[in-house]
């Protein structure tokens, strides 16, 4: 899930200010918006000598990441993802846009209910970020790698877990990240049948009347299953079948031809993606762990809590969790089953998502989109516990189980299990 809209709304008109107020000095941008003089105004305080900065991370493990995206079928009913993987050192390849579409940041703002200008206004102060993942990298062949299925939250898309998938993929894992079609995301899109026209769908909000855990586990059950043919998907391009990329991009996906260990697939997700994480181990046994970042728990029956054997790691924010929502994780510790949970002391929801990496502290501590703990320390504590929860049940040679520690909570800078826990009441 986002953070409150309204916080989320005030925190890009904080941006605005922080590049520069005095370009702000007589200027109305509703009043102007259909002239090109506030256009103008606006890219040139967005040059490159702007003192907006953008950092979000790249992976700290041996291996160079490429990203490319990935579209099987032109109907709402096909896949669409973005793929982090490790890729040849090649400076030549440019790195990749962060979030590729205007329509995105309308999106974000009709997620908000805020008016469409925002949306113009967001990709002015966004639209060229990019992150330090080469683009359509040649892929690093020689090796079988683990894949990794990713979902987003509600409000979101595929693009901005990127801090997450650069990480991991640098540590040899192959990360899909789905883009979800079931009108939880803020924008997606798909192409009519002759890929001459694209058809945006925008985030669907609720109305007055309407029951939201129907809904909503609605579109639980259509994201597992989104996740699920993304693994379909993976696998037949693992085992030689040749796929149409719908996007036209060039990179090779026949290079990923017998590079993945179908018995080390994993699922991750954030928030509404915690809960599909949960409904996917519930549906699909090939997934043979999953990793639930924050979850939200509410799109769940209470029938799921006995259906899934396979191991799964929690790990939460301090600040988003209630005692309810720790009940309702604590029912998946059935008897025979590997469960871990740890807290991260002082991080908020959107630690996780590369939101937190764009916005100062102060700001990002005042709208939530930053914790008292350091918003790099917050993602190196998560990936870690992570690889080493994927290392364990995953069977991977590697070195992660170093951070082996981190699942019992043993860092001054976690809490094993949740707040609500003794002896941290």
């Amino acid at each position: 899930m986002m953070p409150s809209k309204y916080f989320v709304f005030l925190c890009f008109c904080c941006c605005v200010m922080r590049v520069h107020s005095a370009c702000w000095r007589g200027l109305n941008p509703l009043a102007n918006i259909s002239t090109p003089v506030w256009l103008t105004k606006m890219q040139s305080i967005m040059s490159p000598g702007s003192s907006i900065r953008h950092n979000i991370p790249g992976g700290k493990g041996p291996y160079s990441v490429g990203c490319t995206d990935l579209m099987f079928k032109p109907t709402r009913e096909g896949s669409f993802l973005r793929l982090y993987y490790p890729s040849q050192d090649d400076k030549d390849q440019k790195n990749t846009v962060w979030i590729p579409n205007q329509e995105y940041f309308t999106g974000l703002m009709k997620f908000l209910t805020r008016h469409q200008f925002w949306g113009k206004f967001l990709n002015l102060l966004f639209g060229s970020v990019k992150i330090p993942a080469k683009w359509e990298a040649p892929f690093k062949s020689g090796e079988k790698y683990p894949l990794i299925i990713f979902s987003h939250g509600l409000g979101a898309f595929r693009t901005i877990y990127s801090a997450i998938g650069m990480d991991l993929a640098s540590h040899g894992f192959i990360v899909a990240a789905v883009e979800h079609r079931d009108d939880s995301a803020a924008a997606t899109y798909y192409f009519n049948e002759t890929l001459t026209e694209k058809t945006w769908l925008y985030y669907k909000n609720l109305e007055e009347g309407d029951n939201e855990y129907l809904i909503r586990h609605s579109q639980v059950l259509q994201r597992a299953n989104e996740c699920r043919n993304a693994l379909d998907l993976i696998l037949d391009i693992n085992s030689g079948k040749s796929v149409k990329n719908e996007l036209g991009l060039k990179f090779k996906f026949e290079h990923l031809k017998d590079a993945i260990d179908p018995n080390q697939v994993a699922v991750m997700g954030h928030s509404f993606g915690g809960a599909t994480v949960i409904q996917t181990l519930s549906q699909d046994k090939r997934f043979r762990c999953g990793i639930a970042l924050d979850a939200w728990m509410l799109p769940l029956n209470d029938q799921v809590s006995s259906r899934v054997p396979q191991p799964l790691l929690f790990i939460n924010s301090e600040k988003f969790q209630d005692l309810g929502s720790i009940q309702k994780m604590r029912a998946l510790y059935q008897p025979g089953t590997e469960r871990k949970m740890i807290t991260i002391k002082g991080s908020v929801h959107q630690n996780f998502a590369d939101f937190t990496f764009v916005t100062d502290d102060r700001i990002g501590k005042w709208l939530m989109l930053k914790g008292d703990i350091n918003s790099n320390l917050a993602l190196d504590l998560s990936n870690e516990a992570s690889l080493a929860f994927l290392q364990e049940h995953l069977g991977l040679q590697r070195d992660y189980d170093q951070w082996a520690h981190l699942l019992d909570g043993k860092d001054e800078n976690l809490i094993p299990g949740s707040p609500f826990d003794e002896p941290h009441l």
